[in-house]
């Protein structure tokens, strides 16, 4: 068991957003237009056509056949590709590319990570020192998608600006308190997700999240018109929870972007991406982490970890304390907070965690 200075809070599992209901999704095609490895982005992944013999035709690349003087049709793609009349009794056409029944080869879905992080509260001797180990400035992992098949090509991982705030003005004293912020978020876009999905509005289930998100903590630390606004556009969307969470951070400036990673194929071939994170509760803890890890062996070999798997942990007691502060550039965290002399601050935070250490240290 551990307990953290910033913790993150856990995300129930959750389906993904379907592609398509199994009726209207039995025949896909994919196609990598853009040459860039993958059928994700728009243009290139379609419902097929069916046909009047029974088959189906990818719009893709789809051209009307020519007819010659005998009446037969040929495709200007070349003889490869046969022509087929669409079920409406259009004129024939072809396509250089094929549809792939889902039902026989369906759809492969990356699970969803669910990282809750570490615990955020540990077992304690009878002086109320912590037994277990100490994590601070931890973070978890969690993903957005960009625009793909899967969320019907919007883009998840759009943010509105500065929503939530580290609220901890120009010193760490507040930081124990300042931790209910990202549970708040959690809170607000589960109650948000899961209204939505029980057939509540766009405009509904963004006020029972924002509800949700105020309780409990500071409503300085969180914009809620801007909350709420976010939560409408990302709903009406098709984004899910995490997605949301992760927006939601991401344009706080609390997440590190590991890198993308595909979410979902069929055949081999990408249609849906995800682009994973290591989100932490405040833009100091993000900070502190992007550059105190360079200065430590521990971090070496697994660096951020991987897009689908981030590495996320925080540091141990022993590893903040041989951070050093006056080698890292804080200059993005300064101009957030009152305007104070940047020794200061850099002195009055370190002493500031370090007197929290040792109240709950043997």
């Amino acid at each position: 068991m551990i307990r953290r200075l910033a913790i993150a809070c856990a995300i129930a599992p959750l389906s993904l957003i379907a592609l398509a209901s199994p009726a209207h999704a039995a025949q896909l095609c994919a196609a990598d237009l853009n040459g860039n490895g993958d059928a994700a982005d728009a243009g290139e992944m379609a419902q097929c056509l069916a046909t009047a013999d029974g088959g189906s035709l990818c719009p893709i690349g789809k051209v009307d056949c020519v007819g010659d003087s005998s009446g037969a049709y040929g495709c200007p793609l070349g003889a490869a590709h046969a022509c087929l009349t669409p079920a409406g009794g259009a004129v024939p056409a072809c396509s250089p590319h094929s549809c792939i029944d889902t039902s026989v080869t369906p759809i492969e879905t990356e699970e969803l990570v669910d990282d809750p992080g570490a615990p955020a509260d540990g077992p304690v001797d009878a002086e109320g020192n912590c037994l277990g180990a100490i994590e601070i400035f931890g973070g978890r992992a969690l993903r957005c998608r960009p625009p793909g098949a899967s969320n019907t090509f919007q883009n998840c991982c759009r943010d509105k600006g500065k929503i939530v705030t580290d609220g901890m003005g120009g010193s760490l004293s507040s930081i124990t308190t300042k931790i209910a912020i990202a549970k708040g978020v959690f809170t607000g876009m589960k109650a948000a997700y899961t209204a939505f999905k029980a057939g509540a509005t766009a405009s509904e289930a963004a006020s029972a999240g924002a509800n949700a998100i105020i309780v409990g903590i500071d409503p300085a630390s969180i914009a809620i018109s801007l909350a709420v606004n976010y939560m409408i556009e990302l709903l009406l969307q098709g984004c899910d929870q995490q997605d949301m969470e992760t927006g939601m951070l991401r344009g706080s400036d609390m997440c590190h972007e590991v890198g993308s990673y595909c979410a979902s194929s069929i055949l081999g071939v990408c249609i849906q991406k995800a682009i994973g994170h290591c989100c932490f509760n405040t833009k100091l803890g993000r900070i502190i982490q992007e550059q105190g890890r360079p200065q430590l062996a521990a971090f070496n070999d697994l660096g951020w970890g991987t897009p689908k798997h981030p590495y996320c942990r925080g540091f141990s007691a022993e590893e903040f304390q041989a951070l050093d502060f006056s080698r890292m550039d804080l200059s993005e965290y300064y101009g957030d907070i009152e305007a104070r002399a940047q020794s200061d601050i850099q002195i009055d935070m370190k002493d500031k965690v370090d007197d929290y250490l040792r109240t709950i240290t043997p």
